[in-house]
């Protein structure tokens, strides 16, 4: 059995407890915590940046698992490095310097990883092999939390299983304990669940039934 990675997503926390959201899910036994950064401009939505990331870095111990929803990212890596990031990702439609932007990333001594929008095939990740850690499949249109799970997902993670079995899958959008089985099932290794932990009562439950979905 290979580990699976929960990786909740902060961006339905209540910022103002920010500092006690992130200690209560370190302690209910979350792998990472996912940022979400976005610019409104790659994605229709604003959320935080680099601040935010530091702040975070000084509650908890948990890798931070940061990703970039903003045009491009190449911009801002060394800056989220600084704030505490320790994996990086970032979407290939966002910029023309992939190979650059991942190189860039390891070179500070984190982690890559390439994420690509529903209507992106993940085919498109061959031509970068090798230079990143893992992929990011997005299982809903990026932007907003709390939306519907689209089942071609599935098919998605599979290939890219199938075509990257040395880098970590990780997957975001619509997760709940009946999703996170169907992508564990196909392939992923780190699930990241929004509302599904940030707004369950107890979120050491929610965590370990998304962990233990696909058994």
């Amino acid at each position: 059995m290979r580990k699976i990675f929960i990786s909740p997503s902060i961006l339905t926390a209540d910022f103002a407890r920010l500092e006690q959201e992130c200690k209560l899910l370190e302690k209910s036994g979350a792998d990472w915590i996912h940022c979400d950064v976005m610019d409104g401009n790659f994605v229709p939505n604003l959320t935080f940046g680099m601040p935010v990331v530091k702040s975070i870095r000084k509650c908890v111990v948990l890798p931070l698992d940061v990703h970039l929803m903003i045009d491009r990212p190449e911009r801002y890596v060394t800056q989220f490095v600084s704030a505490g990031a320790d994996i990086i990702t970032f979407h290939v439609e966002a910029t023309d310097k992939v190979a650059e932007t991942c190189k860039l990333i390891r070179d500070c001594g984190k982690k890559a990883g390439l994420s690509v929008k529903p209507s992106t095939p993940v085919e498109i990740l061959e031509q970068y092999r090798g230079l990143f850690d893992m992929i990011l499949i997005m299982s809903v249109e990026p932007g907003f939390g709390g939306q519907k799970f689209i089942e071609s997902s599935v098919e998605k993670i599979k290939t890219a299983r199938r075509l990257f079995n040395d880098a970590l899958i990780e997957v975001d959008g619509g997760i709940n304990s009946e999703t996170a089985r169907k992508v564990i099932q196909a392939g992923a290794d780190v699930i990241v669940a929004g509302n599904a932990v940030i707004g369950a009562k107890d979120r050491r439950a929610a965590i370990e039934n998304i962990r233990n979905a696909g058994q």
